[in-house]
């Protein structure tokens, strides 16, 4: 009993850690606009983990590596704390598991990203119906538009009805479950 509230307690520290460190680096990374309130809070909120990773490790190729590298290894504490949690003893195989636990880890990663970006589409199709005007409205255009852009290339609107949203969280969704739980599971077997 004790042991499952550690765990939910573990994960949703380091899980909100978690994501707003990869809103971070996403924001960053499609160049969304910097002024705006949910910038603004993500930015007071990680910028104790952030600025001191950037004295040690340089951004890569414009993304922000620090930040991501800081939200993997939250994934990866994560995961050892529910591990101990649970009992789990690393055996003779301690290599194999800590690779077990970094590939969870950037496994937990991806899927949050993926995650980031369905809920962004999500919001900005409901937005463009409800309030197309809403002060959210060009953040959220920001996050989906670079993904959204490549099936708008492809598939014209359908009676003024852009489809492009709806495939882009059918891909989401088949990359949540073809390819990541396939490396899930392999990853989870290295444990």
């Amino acid at each position: 009993m004790l042991g499952n509230a550690l765990i939910f307690i573990a994960q949703v520290a380091f899980g909100l850690l978690t994501l707003t460190l990869l809103l971070r680096f996403y924001l960053q990374w499609v160049r969304a606009p910097y002024r705006n309130p949910l910038a603004d809070f993500i930015n007071a909120l990680t910028d104790f983990m952030v600025r001191p990773a950037r004295r040690f490790i340089p951004g890569l190729w414009g993304l922000d590596l620090p930040t991501l590298l800081l939200a993997w290894f939250l994934q990866v504490l994560e995961l050892l704390v529910v591990l101990q949690v649970r009992g789990y003893r690393f055996g003779a195989e301690v290599g194999l598991a800590a690779i077990g636990i970094a590939s969870l880890a950037a496994m937990a990663i991806v899927k949050m990203l993926i995650y980031i970006v369905m809920v962004a589409t999500l919001l900005q199709a409901l937005l463009s119906w409800i309030n197309p005007g809403s002060p959210v409205a060009p953040l959220l255009d920001a996050m989906t538009r670079p993904l959204l852009r490549l099936f708008r290339r492809h598939i014209p609107p359908v009676g003024n009805v852009d489809l492009s949203p709806l495939l882009l969280i059918v891909v989401c969704q088949l990359l949540l479950i073809l390819p990541l739980a396939w490396l899930e599971s392999e990853a989870l077997q290295m444990l």
